[in-house]
């Protein structure tokens, strides 16, 4: 007897030419589909594709009603639908700028709030309501980040934190950056961007900077270029903590000015108390990594209903991964507020397939083998599926890597499709508390902000019990995507209240800083 397709897979749009599997399909089985019986002749893994109407040679292939490919050689309705009968092809895109911008969203029926921390007016709001209150300990450069580390873990080991319950913690900031660049170009500038934003960050209540001496990103123009003053928490301004190892007199010595730089700070830090505050001053960076063929069917979807339920809320929600953008920019130029915000989008489209091409690479070198592995054949495919993460609220702004979010809404920050860089562009740029995607496992943890991770499915959630917070593989089961978003959307709020991650109770987040480095190491 032939079982109807729904029981094994999900038709998502009703032009699309495949259907998405949501449980392993045996070999020889038979299906009903549009009153014909489709038969799958060989076995098809979960996440994975297979025809339900014939696709000729050259054919687009469609899924989410849009094109994701063309069929390498036609393909009969049943036959599994992948990388070795897809290929890429290039296909104009209408990018029709403005021409369906949604329409604002109702208020909603109750105005939330989260426990957090107001930093004082002293800060503009980007940086002044907090979901976590740590110091950091940030390296202007590698040569520094040993030493960086030794302070952090000192202070630590010291046990003196036990005497400052209101502070989360002391973290380094540390990576393989900071030298050997142009100075003053765009890569320092960048890199002094991105520092500045984890030293503001509403999450950090204090900081310190290491750094070498004779590095091209010094503290000095770090701090001037960035405007970068240290706000306590009672609204005064003092000058910014930095340290440097040549003029300590070596490692030992520098380590021991900063544990007592730390500690001095800490009673300061301590202070700040946990409110009740507004859900608007919340900046939600959404991500996704390790993606199967169910990503952009489950926990993506669903994490854009919670996206748009914190714009309701008038939060922001923040969607990144230029290139996993690529070949569905035309839908979020079409929710642009204005031509000039969908012009940014695209102008950085086009500066990726540049960039791409410097290299002799190309944007469909993502998906990686492990997101093929799962079932994503384009990276059309991935895009469509990531970019359900920012909801179907208007795009009122795009931003650089790492530029402040200050826009209220759906914001676009143009970053790398690597997890752990995207991610670190996202917080630098204010993102008080993330969500991550992921259907392979990724493990990913960003301090200072928390780190929600999703499943796309059930069978992953199950295995990783210990590193997923969240199981959206349940709307395979028919549970409503808009029940799991605002699962998603509850997380949030208790997360940002203290709730503490999976991420956190493993203590994954010090080590995946990782700016972006765009030219030449010299």
């Amino acid at each position: 007897m032939a079982a109807p397709l729904s029981e094994y897979a999900v038709h998502l749009r009703p032009q699309d030419n495949i259907a998405v599997c949501r449980r392993p399909v045996p070999a020889g089985t038979d299906l009903t589909f549009d009153g014909a019986t489709v038969r799958v002749p060989a076995g098809i893994r979960m996440g994975h594709k297979f025809a339900v109407r014939p696709i000729r040679d050259g054919d687009p292939v469609l899924k989410y009603g849009q094109v994701i490919g063309f069929a390498g050689r036609a393909i009969a309705p049943g036959e599994h639908v992948h990388v070795h009968n897809v290929k890429v092809g290039a296909f104009e895109r209408d990018y029709a700028f403005a021409t369906e911008v949604p329409a604002p969203l109702p208020p909603p029926a109750e105005y939330r709030t989260f426990m957090g921390y107001d930093r004082g007016p002293a800060r503009p709001d980007h940086l002044r309501y907090g979901t976590r209150n740590y110091l950091a300990v940030i390296s202007t450069v590698n040569c520094s980040a040993s030493t960086s580390k030794y302070i952090a873990e000192r202070v630590r080991a010291a046990g003196i934190l036990e005497q400052f319950p209101n502070v989360d913690g002391v973290v380094a900031i540390v990576h393989r950056a900071g030298c050997a660049m142009q100075y003053d170009g765009p890569d320092h500038k960048q890199l002094d961007r991105t520092l500045a934003g984890f030293a503001r960050h509403a999450n950090v209540g204090g900081y310190l900077l290491v750094g070498l001496g004779c590095e091209i990103v010094q503290a000095t123009h770090l701090i001037e270029n960035e405007k970068l003053d240290l706000v306590q928490l009672n609204g005064t301004k003092t000058a910014p903590l930095a340290l440097s190892i040549q003029e300590c007199g070596g490692i030992g010595k520098t380590v021991e000015a900063g544990v007592k730089a730390v500690a001095e700070m800490l009673p300061r830090v301590n202070d700040v108390r946990r409110v009740q505050l507004p859900a608007k001053h919340l900046i939600l960076g959404t991500n996704c990594g390790g993606s199967d063929g169910n990503s952009g069917v489950t926990a993506n979807p669903a994490l854009g209903v919670a996206s748009d339920l914190m714009v309701q809320q008038g939060g922001t929600t923040v969607l990144a991964e230029t290139p996993e953008i690529y070949g569905a920019e035309h839908i979020l130029t079409r929710r642009a507020v204005s031509r000039e915000v969908g012009e940014k989008l695209v102008e950085r489209i086009r500066w990726w397939e540049w960039y791409a091409g410097v290299f002799g690479a190309e944007i469909n070198n993502n998906p990686s083998p492990g997101n093929k592995e799962g079932g994503l054949t384009t990276i059309y495919e991935k895009s469509l599926g990531a970019i359900a993460k920012a909801g179907g609220t208007a795009m009122v702004d795009v931003v650089n890597y790492a530029e402040p979010v200050t826009a209220k809404g759906f914001v676009v920050m143009d970053t790398p499709g690597y997890d752990p860089v995207s991610m670190t562009g996202i917080v630098a740029g204010g993102a008080n508390v993330c969500v991550f995607t992921t259907g392979r496992g990724s493990v990913f943890g960003c301090k200072p902000a928390p780190s929600i991770k999703v499943a796309t499915n059930t069978p992953l959630y199950r295995h990783m019990l210990g590193d997923m917070d969240i199981d959206a593989g349940r709307i395979l089961d028919g549970v409503a995507v808009e029940e799991v978003g605002r699962e998603i959307f509850e997380k949030v709020l208790a997360v940002a209240s203290g709730e503490r991650t999976k991420s956190e109770e493993n203590g994954v987040g010090e080590e995946e800083f990782a700016p972006w480095s765009i030219g030449p190491t010299l």
